[in-house]
């Protein structure tokens, strides 16, 4: 986790996780947006039907959670059985998969669960996974793009909305609610 830049060692005092602010947390939903959009739009061109399949599946497996159909959450590991990772994967695009599988990823998974218990957002995050797979599936990449960004766009949108709750001083950094070695719990 250290490589990843989501630890930092302070000497004669230990490790931490690195926390972001408010403004570098905005930054890289922004960044998010734009790139994801284009990894939707390239899944759109180039994904094969089996991997257009295996995101149904993927969200079927989803859908059986309690926390989701009870509008608590929606939890995702990671990896495989992320939908945002498998939408990068399918872009077929090695510098896109590495600018956002790497450090971005791990660095905004710390934080992806803390803002996803808005009531509501669970089931409308899961709901827009559903359209960008069939914009995927009918190969319309222009939609498939849209639909992405405004699906990082709303979840921005409920971070600042978060924040404006229970903010501070703008500039104080944000504090993710996972602990290290606790299991990948996401939403967007």
């Amino acid at each position: 986790m250290e490589g990843r830049k989501l630890l930092t060692r302070i000497p004669h005092v230990g490790v931490r996780v690195v926390s972001l602010s408010f403004e570098e947390l905005i930054q890289i939903y922004h960044v998010r947006e734009a790139m994801e959009g284009m990894a939707a739009r390239l899944a759109a061109l180039y994904m094969p039907a089996e991997e257009v399949q295996g995101l149904k599946d993927l969200l079927a497996q989803h859908e059986k959670q309690a926390e989701l159909q009870e509008g608590r959450a929606y939890f995702q590991d990671e990896g495989d059985f992320d939908f945002h990772y498998r939408i990068v994967q399918g872009s077929r695009n090695e510098v896109l998969s590495q600018m956002l599988c790497g450090e971005l990823y791990h660095r905004v998974r710390l934080y992806r669960y803390q803002f996803s218990v808005t009531e509501g957002r669970p089931q409308k995050a899961f709901g827009e996974h559903h359209r960008i797979i069939e914009a995927i599936e009918a190969r319309d990449a222009e939609m498939a793009e849209i639909l992405m960004r405004r699906h990082i766009s709303s979840a921005r949108a409920n971070i600042e909305h978060h924040f404006r709750e229970r903010s501070g001083p703008q500039g104080q950094p944000l504090m993710p609610v996972r602990t290290v070695g606790e299991p990948g719990l996401t939403e967007e």
